[in-house]
């Protein structure tokens, strides 16, 4: 970790999001976070929001709507949901392989790390120990790995 100073983001023309290299892949389009729970039950949205909470409570994030899932984003996207009928498939971007008791896969991003999918259904399902791995989720979002830790550690 050097240290250096964090590079401006860049803003996509169209969409209006930010990303850490120019012409990053996004699926550029306007979407609304409430569309992803129309029809779906009361008790997932309740779930969404105490996820993105967890996550705010990591430090500044932009929470924005894609056409298939909901992106949590410090400097880079590093964690997000997809809305089920019952259940939010949450995810979330690690460097180590983890276990919790509501991890229902993981995908190898080989030097990158993995990406862990949660099974929420409500928001008592996200413990201590979610907490955890969002803190350690979030300081990858923020690219400590690259640039240090300019601010106050966030454990």
């Amino acid at each position: 970790m050097n240290g250096w100073p964090k590079k401006p983001l860049w803003r996509c023309p169209k969409c209006g999001h930010e990303f850490v290299t120019r012409n990053l892949w996004h699926s550029c389009g306007r979407y609304d976070v409430s569309e992803h729970f129309m029809g779906k039950p009361p008790q997932l949205r309740e779930t969404f929001d105490a996820y993105a909470a967890l996550a705010r409570s990591c430090g500044p994030i932009t929470v924005y709507a894609q056409k298939t899932r909901i992106v949590i984003q410090a400097r880079v996207r590093f964690a997000g949901v997809a809305v089920r009928k019952q259940w939010l498939d949450a995810s979330m971007w690690l460097k180590r392989r983890a276990k919790h008791p509501r991890l229902m896969r993981v995908e190898d991003f080989g030097r990158l790390g993995f990406g862990h999918h949660f099974r929420l259904a409500r928001w008592e399902d996200i413990d201590g120990d979610l907490g955890q791995l969002m803190r350690e989720a979030y300081r990858i979002g923020e690219q400590e790995h690259i640039y240090g830790n300019a601010s106050a550690d966030v454990e």
